[in-house]
């Protein structure tokens, strides 16, 4: 009975002498080498819920024991710090089974800390001296212990620890930048609680550690960090022990913490080089500048050669009244040549004229023929076929990740805003007053659970095959990939913070901090896995995990949005993300996921019209995007065909040349120009159909560009033919059929000059590498052919009927019947006229160099306009006006505050399994400092450079980790039945003990490596080791049957990007990121020539065309141009100038285009560059036939011809060209398409305008000006 009250009597005389910070104490005596507790004594009955065996000590304010045998061996490996230097055997204050369980905690830590030494060895040392330390009762105070059933003892739930400041700041900086390779983040975000890494301190830190809430502490320890200097009193001394440096390594056999997880390592670092800044001169914008300067050089070059001119004159040089030279050599050729061209389409135009319906027979059934191809014509909708070529850097970089690892997730995804609610506040017993957004509510939560619950049970029938398809058909199970449930699926969201559970969700629970008490609810643990996601139980009394129901964890930067600071509470939206598994098209599975995603699209909108009136729900599937552009295409289908019918209902009503009200029904042309329009028709389904044959697909794009600009280049030549027959009278003894030759022969020359300049233009322009344009510009050479051959065929046909038909006064529509022929009178015409009386005032000797100085100024603004023209496609213009996903984009690129996933993928030829091999890629102590982890690390911290947010994780450093013989990871079965095969970490197997795979820390030899790396891509993490490959790993590295290493990833993400052009600018500093690790790792030994490092990323192939857009566009251009000028050189008469005043005019063209392009938001990409290949053959049109005309004009003089030309040809150009071509472009203003909106009618209009302004204005007097002055030899037809 003595015994029994001695101890609380000496407590009880404690009491009177420690001072107000110090508990009641059950540690009386206060001495070196005296304990203030030894041994266990069982479980800790005030933890009802722990994650690990929750034993406590024994109090016993005795002296220490000698450490002999197994425990000191135990603690030279665990706490080495802790008995090194001792003399003779060192004295501890702990038993053996303490040991042993202190040996498994720091083993749980192991695995996260050994990549720092110095950080993993002091954590150590925390633990060691609390448990062991034969000092204990100088910095330990037991403040509660209850009595132990059955026992005069008492055990231990609650003391005091006492360390000094500087040793706790010294062992917490050699922790704080530790890293997690897993996740990217670091190691503190498991380590302190509700703080995380951000705001975690030495003080939190440790509290955290002495949380008996947090699943892994047996009991409540309280931390009291003592000022350098000063003392708690009462005989308590701070524990003030050596504090290792992340810098400093801990022998000389081990190396110190890496420069990715200790600063102190880091060398200098030069930040990196920012884009350049603008072009400046002064304070002025340079280009703008240059421009203005080259404007005014221009203009004063031209004012010169004026003045030179006009001074000539007036000293009675006239050249213009001085007699035609004698033709040189090539004007002899060229007009020999133009003359046998001539007389050629004359017989030619004849023999059809006179022959009409065998003529219509052969080239309907040459048609029909090749229209057949339609029955295998493959229509491109997948965007990486349309723009990304096979054989492109992107494409092949695509292939070989896919071959290796798979197509990359799909991603269905639902944003939850409420912006008619209102926040609160909350005044946590544990976290103190935190505001609450409005999403943030059970009633929102309890929807988004319901919404999940939903789409959990949802079923699709998959067409074709007919089968009933499951969420857990088609998700990503990373956990549990073979036969995984719907609990499997990587879902993450808020709500999986309660792992998807509405009970959990519901939970209250009373709650004492301190001296404070109250409840606690959702709103705590949502607090606690926010700032701590990978904890396995929280501190509050709900005693709640944290990792999703999955068994993987939500990072808060994926579940919340629009929230600053790491304030998540505040987030202004909750994000619910679905991973699901990609399947190649031909795979049968690829349309099970699309008919899941179909259904998850439904059931999503429906929430949506459900929770209308308080949530505002953004969404989108992976398949959204081509089925909204597959829908709007269809939708804008009548729009198409309204502009055509406008376009065809011109044609018929203006190709008639009306003399009087009662011959209209004879007069009138629309038969005739609906044979045309079919002409036209014709030949674009000849040649779609001829490609179709050839095994070239086609797309959408085709169907929409390619009709309008046949059309304008077959009603051009329409028109031309046409109004030269009704102008030209016919001859005295000339029978029609001649009359039709000769009108031919004079007209089809000039068709020959367009449309042979058009064909070599876009045959040129399928040398691009972009499978889209290639495939447009065939198709446009492929039709513009044929129309010019079924032009000087069966239209020439239809026109001998029609004008038999005419002759013989019959009506249109009733060809049986005759009216009384009566006097023809001329025709009703506008354009000529107008242009007769336009002419003179345009060419008048003051307004011609003041057209040219404006057409210049336009050109040199245009020039300056064209480098502001952005480059690229934002995603929402590609959706219509009227789409769901035009909120999902607002949604993302408002709320998101990560972005995309970068890989960087190693090819086959690096050896990971040497020493050098594996320090070139890892980012741990001992690891090259040039490395590849340490080098994206880096690379993160500029991420307006590198456009990298967070840094890659790294399977190799894990591994590492994986491999430490501190952890208990990786253990060998060491007998029995599974002797030589690999021992779980969870597994409490006898056979195990002992059997680590590593007994030092080192770098696995390359037969360790390829042994036990399986073992570690198979391994699921659990919480006794956390660095288990499954799920995280296994599908990151691809070996063969050998175990040879044929692709690895590592896997960064992105900042968020929010326009092409960033995502543009982030895939070029990815590339040069990994060319620059590409030559580092080729210089570690061992490693092939071949090896290399490409960055890969879902986004590469839609945005790799951006990187050369601009300078295969100017390739393209240039090459269309090229053709222009040649065949005009050579089907002109090899007339020089006038070729020159061809080309010219067109690139001025092209460049105001792409000027105006700036001034009206049109950005430049491949469906721009298209219409600018479009552009240059509608030109041509614009152009060459008035030089054309020019050129073989019977004036003399050059403004003369000038006149002429724009009088006879101007009027049919504007007629067949600009008249097609704006009603139908007009039309389009009205599609729902954003792009069709942007890209044809805008664009179009653009083209159309500028074309005519600059062929029916500034080409008439640029040739008055450098044209040939004398007309050719004439041409006899007869």
């Amino acid at each position: 009975m003595l015994g029994a009250t001695a101890l609380p009597m000496a407590v009880l005389g404690a009491l009177l002498v420690l001072p107000p910070q110090v508990a009641p104490s059950w540690t009386p005596t206060r001495s070196a080498g005296v304990c203030a507790f030894y041994g266990e004594c069982g479980y800790n009955p005030e933890v009802n819920t722990s994650l690990v065996a929750s034993k406590v000590p024994c109090v016993s304010n005795t002296a220490a024991r000698e450490a002999t045998g197994g425990l000191l061996t135990l603690l030279s490996s665990v706490c080495p710090d802790l008995v090194r230097g001792m003399a003779g055997a060192p004295r501890v204050c702990c038993s053996l089974a303490q040991a042993v369980a202190l040996q498994l905690s720091v083993a749980l830590s192991s695995a996260v800390l050994a990549r720092c030494p110095a950080c993993a060895r002091n954590f150590a040392n925390v633990h060691c001296h609390n448990i062991c330390s034969p000092d204990q009762s100088l910095f330990i105070n037991v403040t509660r212990a209850v009595p132990v059933e059955g026992t005069a003892q008492f055990a231990v739930v609650e003391y005091q620890c006492f360390y000094q400041q500087e040793f706790a700041d010294a062992a917490f900086a050699s922790c704080h930048g530790v890293r997690l390779p897993a996740t990217g983040g670091f190691a503190l975000d498991t380590m302190c609680g509700r703080y995380g890494a951000r705001l975690c301190t030495a003080q939190r830190w440790l509290d955290f550690q002495g949380d008996k809430n947090n699943g892994l502490a047996p009991l409540q320890i309280d931390f009291h960090l003592v000022p350098n200097g000063t003392s708690p009193g009462g005989g308590l001394e701070p524990l003030h022990v050596q504090a290792w440096s992340c810098g400093e390594a801990l022998s000389e056999q081990e190396q110190p913490c890496s420069c990715q997880d200790c600063a102190e390592s880091c060398p200098t670092i030069t930040p990196p080089a920012g884009p350049a800044p603008p072009f400046r001169i002064g304070a002025a914008d340079g280009a703008l500048v240059l421009c203005a300067l080259l404007f005014a050089l221009l203009a004063l070059l031209f004012l010169l050669t004026l003045c030179c001119r006009r001074r000539g004159s007036k000293r009675g040089i006239t050249l213009q009244a001085a007699p035609a030279p004698a033709p040189g050599c090539s004007a002899r050729w060229g007009d020999a040549g133009h003359r046998a061209l001539a007389r050629a389409f004359q017989r030619w135009g004849t023999l059809v004229a006179a022959h009409p319906l065998p003529v219509l027979a052969v080239a309907a059934a040459l048609v029909v023929g090749l229209s057949m191809g339609f029955r295998v014509l493959r229509l491109t909708t997948d965007p990486v076929e349309l723009w990304s070529a096979p054989g492109s850097r992107a494409r092949q970089e695509k292939a070989f990740y896919d071959r290796h690892f798979g197509p990359f997730l799909r991603t269905s995804q639902v944003i939850v805003t409420a912006p008619r609610r209102s926040g609160s506040s909350y005044a946590s017993v544990l976290f103190g007053a935190k505001n609450f957004s409005a999403v943030l509510s059970a009633e929102v939560l309890q929807a988004l659970l319901e919404l999940q619950q939903r789409l959990a049970a949802a079923t699709a029938q998959a067409p074709g095959t007919g089968r009933t398809v499951r969420l857990q058909d088609v998700c990503y199970a990373p956990l549990s990939p073979d036969s995984p449930a719907a609990a499997d699926c990587c879902v993450n969201s808020v709500t999986q913070y309660f792992q998807n559970n509405g009970s959990r969700l519901a939970m209250v629970a009373a709650q004492t901090n301190g001296k404070v008490t109250g409840t606690v609810d959702w709103r705590d643990h949502l607090i606690y896995c926010a700032n701590s996601p990978l904890s396995f139980q929280d501190i509050t009394a709900l005693e709640l995990s944290c990792m999703a129901e999955y068994g993987g964890p939500v990072f808060p930067y994926i579940a919340f949005g629009g929230y600053t600071d790491s304030e998540y509470t505040e987030a202004e939206a909750l994000i619910v993300t679905y991973s699901l598994n990609n399947f190649p098209r031909e795979d049968p599975r690829h349309e099970w996921v699309l008919s899941w995603e179909r259904r998850f699209l439904q059931v999503v909108e429906d929430f949506q019209r459900a929770h209308s009136h308080n949530l505002s729900v953004a969404f989108m599937a992976e398949c959204s995007l081509e089925d909204e552009l597959n829908r709007t295409t269809g939708e804008d289908i009548p729009i198409f065909a309204i502009s055509y019918a406008v376009v065809f209902a011109y044609i018929a009503l203006a190709l008639g040349e009306y003399t009087a009200w009662r011959r209209l029904v004879v007069e009138s042309k629309v038969t005739l120009a609906l044979g045309g329009i079919a002409v036209v028709i014709g030949a674009v389904f000849a040649a779609m159909g001829l490609l179709a044959l050839l095994g070239l697909p086609s797309s959408l794009i085709i169907l929409e560009v390619v009709p309008f600009l046949i059309l304008a280049v077959g009603a051009d030549n329409i028109f031309i033919f046409v109004q030269e027959y009704q102008q030209s009278p016919r001859e005295p003894g000339e029978q029609r059929e001649q009359h039709i030759g000769r009108v031919l022969a004079q007209v089809a020359p000039s068709m020959a000059l367009c449309s042979l300049s058009e064909v070599i233009c876009f045959l040129l322009g399928a040398l691009s590498s972009m499978p889209a344009v290639r495939t447009f510009a065939l198709t446009a050479a492929a039709a513009i052919a044929l129309d010019f051959l079924l032009q000087i065929s069966a239209f020439v046909a239809l026109l001998s009927l029609d004008a038999r038909r005419e002759e013989a006064s019959r009506p249109e529509l009733c060809c049986c019947c005759r009216l009384d022929k009566g006097a023809a009178g001329p025709g009703l015409r506008l354009l000529r006229p107008l242009l007769q009386r336009l002419v003179p005032v345009l060419l008048h000797r003051h307004v011609r160099p003041a057209l040219v100085l404006l057409f210049l100024l336009l050109a040199c603004a245009g020039l300056y306009l064209l480098l502001q023209v952005p480059v690229g496609l934002d995603q929402e213009l590609a959706m219509p006006k009227d789409s769901y996903v035009l909120q999902y984009f607002a949604a993302l690129s408002r709320f998101l505050t990560v972005g995309v996933p970068t890989f960087f993928v190693t090819t086959e030829g690096y050896d990971f399994s040497s020493a050098a091999g594996t320090n070139g890629i890892c980012s741990s102590s001992g690891c090259a400092s040039d490395s590849l982890g340490h080098t994206v690390e880096m690379a993160t911290r500029f991420p307006n450079v590198s456009f990298l947010a967070i840094p890659a994780t790294s399977w190799l450093d894990d591994f590492l980790d994986w491999l430490n013989p501190t952890s208990r990871c990786c253990r060998i079965h060491q007998y029995g039945n599974a002797s030589g095969q690999f021992c779980p970490a969870t597994s409490d197997d006898l056979s195990c003990v002992g059997g680590r795979c590593l007994n030092t820390t080192r770098r696995p030899t390359p037969e360790e490596f390829q042994r036990f790396l399986p073992w570690f891509l198979q391994d699921r993490p659990t919480l006794q080791c956390a660095k288990g490959g499954l799920g995280a790993y296994d599908t990151a590295v691809s070996m063969d049957a050998n175990g040879t290493i044929l692709a690895t990833r590592f896997m960064a993400y992105q900042r968020p990007l929010r326009t092409s052009q960033e995502h543009t600018a982030a895939l070029r500093a990815a590339r040069a990121l990994a060319e620059e690790l590409t030559r580092t790792l080729r210089r570690v030994p061992g490693t092939r020539p071949s090896f290399s490092v490409f960055p890969y990323s879902v986004t590469h192939v839609y945005y790799e065309q951006y990187l050369t857009v601009v300078a295969e566009g100017l390739l393209t251009l240039g090459l269309c141009l090229a053709p222009t000028f040649a065949v005009s050189f050579l089907l002109l008469g090899m007339d020089l100038r006038s070729s020159a005043a061809t080309l010219l005019t067109i690139a001025m063209i092209l460049v105001d285009t792409v000027g105006a392009m700036a001034l009206w938001d049109i950005p430049y990409n491949a469906v721009a560059l298209i219409n600018l290949v479009a552009a240059v053959g509608i030109s041509v049109e614009f152009v060459s036939h008035l030089t054309y005309a020019f050129a073989h004009s019977r004036q003399r003089g050059r403004v003369a011809r000038a006149a002429d030309a724009t009088v006879t040809m101007g009027s049919k150009v504007v007629a067949g060209v600009a008249m097609t071509n704006l009603p139908g472009i007009v039309v389009l203003a009205f599609a729902k398409a954003q792009l069709i909106h942007i890209f044809f009618f805008r664009l179009n209009l653009i083209i159309t305008l500028l074309g005519l302004a600059h062929g029916l204005l500034f080409l008439p007097v640029l040739l008055s000006y450098m044209g040939t002055r004398h007309p050719p030899t004439p041409i006899d037809t007869h």
